[in-house]
């Protein structure tokens, strides 16, 4: 369910991280065309400087792109991606189970109401009348 989210959301940082990429390598071979496509024509001109400048820039550009896609790709090759690991063996795909909550609670609750009769019986005060159990704060 979330995982289609993340998948738009990578997909969309990605796409973000290419686009100066592909500026900067448009660019560059903007220049080299307009050069002749040599770069000692360039040189020549004086367009060299910029042209080592854009690509410098275009590999600089690569760093975040690369890191992405690695994160990318090791989420999705990573054994626990999709919910396809299994680790207590129950059988499920990792999806909440609201019913198996709610048997679990009640199951709980019936076990705990259960009388013991080993239990001591309750703390009496001095009129003679038991204390029942409260929450928070103490009633005196």
């Amino acid at each position: 369910m979330g995982g289609g989210m993340y998948g738009l959301k990578a997909s969309f940082g990605v796409i973000r991280s290419l686009v100066p990429v592909l500026y900067c390598g448009g660019l560059v071979y903007y220049f080299l065309d307009q050069c002749g496509g040599s770069v000692e024509t360039a040189e020549t001109i004086g367009l060299g400087p910029y042209l080592l400048g854009l690509t410098v820039v275009g590999l600089l550009f690569c760093i975040p792109l690369i890191v992405k896609i690695v994160l990318i790709l090791s989420i999705l090759l990573s054994p626990r991606s999709g919910g396809r690991h299994d680790p207590d063996g129950s059988g499920h795909d990792g999806e909440f189970d609201a019913d198996a909550v709610l048997a679990r609670y009640n199951a709980r609750q019936a076990a705990e109401a259960a009388p013991d009769p080993r239990a001591t019986p309750p703390a009496q005060d001095g009129a003679g009348k038991t204390r029942r159990p409260t929450f928070g704060r103490k009633i005196r």
